[in-house]
């Protein structure tokens, strides 16, 4: 998958699932043998939940991902060093392979390319300064996915975001190379994944172009999108056929809340769509500007006094209530940032520095801790009574408009908002 997805690795920022770090799994010694190391792998996210008996399954079992990734970088500087340090390891090299199956078949993302570079004729080393700038999807991630587009033998799967090529190579494997087509802005990774999958016996459509504007002129019966959007492509939906399904994560600038889009195509014609709330999701795609927490600013909230405190029965949302997140993300000006390091609720926003502490102090006390122009805890707790008062929905309807706009709203009606309108992109302007 071409765009960067949750990995610690990339960067001193937290992960983009929501800030919550997948658990890295490095393998024993007597997972060396790639088949172990599938069986393993496999083995884990069955007991994770991330993954049942079924085709995906099975796929998984038999893809040697050693022939789609042959190579990997692996980081070898501390957070924060500067220049930036990794090591490309190459499955050509023997003292390479421990190693490199620990990443392949691990519990984290794949680092698969550094500052745009081809894919093919690397040279195993060191590269130092710039960075990742596309990795393969943790598995934990990507397999329930896969699991909900319900592949079947014969289906037409557009994978937007080729990056490794995994997505593309489970999708051959299920349905068959000649109804796949695999599509990535970057001409490095097509053609690196072009390369790889041929070499698993796969030739799928290999396309390199916009993402948003997916393949015209072709109908899909399964759409997978690997990267973050602000709002459903609607050339994606216009290629979705009849009884097809589409899967996009969807959210704002923050990274903290985000959304899976599940868009379905009626036999009739007719289109239906959701918005869930989720945990975990892919990194931004291109364009798409992200806000963050920087450490200064985590620092600054752990510490300082604030300008207001209270003691409090009111209790926080909690992280269960994702479908008030959701909300949040969008109602409250997409501009709040959940830092999930921390011990407890905080929430900052950098563009104009307010943030929010929360801290348990004996039961059923709480102590709230504001600064800034916004009362976030206010925000917060009076959206908290809309949500509950619209039956605490974690999913939303998504109602694509005459025109091309894009409402999320509550079953009820109580809770809605817009998404983005289209940019040129979107509106069928070519990259």
């Amino acid at each position: 998958m071409s765009t960067l997805d949750t990995c610690p690795a990339a960067g001193d920022q937290a992960p983009e699932h929501t800030a919550r770090q997948v658990r890295d799994a490095a393998p024993t010694p007597a997972e060396a043998d790639p088949a172990v190391s599938r069986a393993a792998m496999v083995a884990r996210l069955e007991e994770e939940g991330a993954l049942s008996p079924g085709p995906v399954r099975d796929a998984l079992l038999t893809l040697p991902r050693e022939v789609l990734m042959p190579q990997a970088y692996v980081r070898r500087s501390a957070p924060g060093e500067e220049p930036p340090r990794w090591d490309l390891l190459d499955w050509s090299a023997p003292q390479d392979r421990p190693e490199l199956l620990g990443l392949l078949y691990g519990g984290a993302s794949v680092l698969v390319q550094h500052d745009g570079e081809p894919l093919l004729g690397r040279v195993r080393g060191t590269r130092s300064g710039s960075s990742i700038t596309s990795m393969s999807t943790v598995m934990g991630l990507t397999a329930p996915l896969l699991e909900e587009l319900d592949l079947r033998p014969g289906l037409r799967v557009l994978d937007v975001g080729t990056g490794a090529g995994v997505t593309a190579a489970v999708a051959c494997q299920v349905c068959g190379d000649q109804g796949v087509a695999t599509l990535d802005r970057d001409r490095h990774l097509t053609d690196g994944a072009a390369a790889r999958l041929a070499g698993l016996g796969f030739r799928p459509e290999v396309v390199c172009g916009s993402g948003e504007q997916g393949v015209p002129g072709r109908k899909f019966d399964r759409i997978f999108v690997s990267y973050t959007l602000e709002r459903v492509p609607a050339a994606l939906v216009e290629q979705l056929a009849p009884e097809g399904r589409l899967l996009a994560h969807v959210s704002s600038a923050s990274p903290s809340w985000p959304g899976l889009a599940v868009v379905e195509r009626t036999a009739d014609g007719r289109v239906k769509a959701e918005l869930r709330a989720v945990e975990f999701a892919h990194r931004a795609g291109h364009g798409m500007n992200r806000i963050w927490l920087s450490k200064e600013f985590r620092q600054r909230i752990a510490s300082d006094p604030g300008t207001w405190t209270q003691r409090t029965m009111l209790a926080p949302p909690t992280d269960t209530d994702r479908g008030l997140w959701l909300a949040a993300d969008h109602l409250l000006g997409g501009q709040l940032v959940r830092d999930f390091g921390a011990e407890h609720l905080v929430i900052g926003a950098p563009g104009c520095g307010s943030w929010l502490r929360a801290e348990p102090v004996g039961l059923s006390r709480w102590h709230v801790t504001v600064q800034g122009p916004r009362d976030i805890w206010k925000e917060v707790q009076d959206l908290a009574v809309r949500w509950r008062a619209a039956g605490s929905p974690r999913r939303y309807d998504l109602l694509f408009e005459p025109g091309g706009g894009q409402r999320v709203a509550s079953a009820c009606g109580r809770l809605s908002w817009r998404l983005p309108t289209p940019g040129p992109l979107d509106n069928g302007a070519s990259t």
